[in-house]
């Protein structure tokens, strides 16, 4: 039997001084909800797990729910199956232009109603930014640094708490622990 692998994404946390979880904590509680394989990457709310067929909308619910009970902490969480991440790498239309992949960041879209608020963002100029939509995934090149960009903070206005962003880096590696095969325990 072979697990599909997953990757959550938690917003905030670990950013400054507020909502501070260890990433071994975290893990564990991913554990206790019963799935396997669960890796962490970086320090800021970004796993890789295995399961067998979830729906992503209700683990992230799970998830999040698990967090208040066990960790006393509030926060939102996308759940995307490896095969929704390969397409959302697959869709960025500004791989081409952006040479510096810590620049490049990814907002994750909540659901796909939110697209119509981020089209008119798409056809603004923002000078030397860029910004494109896929799917499930607005995409922002910021060559002046994340902080210093109008087009990624306009997004994230518009967008709200229903998304969370990564960059390129890291959703390149998330990807990579997503390939590797899931190790299934013996008598599953």
């Amino acid at each position: 039997m072979t697990r599909q692998r997953y990757i959550a994404l938690i917003r905030g946390i670990n950013v400054g001084r507020a909502k501070r979880v260890a990433m071994a904590d975290l893990r564990n509680l991913f554990v206790e909800l019963g799935y396997r394989d669960v890796r962490s990457v970086l320090n800021s709310g970004n796993l890789v797990f295995a399961a067998d067929g979830i729906e992503p909308g209700t683990a992230a619910a799970a998830i999040e729910e698990q967090m208040v009970l066990k960790l006393g902490v509030a926060a939102r969480v996308m759940v995307l199956s490896g095969e929704e991440l390969a397409a959302v790498l697959a869709e960025n239309t500004l791989l081409a232009q952006a040479t510096d992949h810590a620049r490049l960041l990814v907002f994750i879209l909540g659901d796909a109603a939110m697209r119509t608020g981020v089209v008119p963002l798409c056809e603004r100029s923002w000078g030397s930014e860029a910004l494109a939509l896929g799917q499930r995934a607005a995409y922002v090149w910021c060559p002046e640094g994340v902080l210093a960009s109008v087009a990624a903070g306009a997004l994230g206005k518009q967008l709200g708490d229903n998304t969370t962003a990564r960059n390129w880096n890291t959703l390149c590696k998330l990807y990579a622990l997503c390939s590797e095969p899931a190790s299934v325990p013996p008598g599953a």
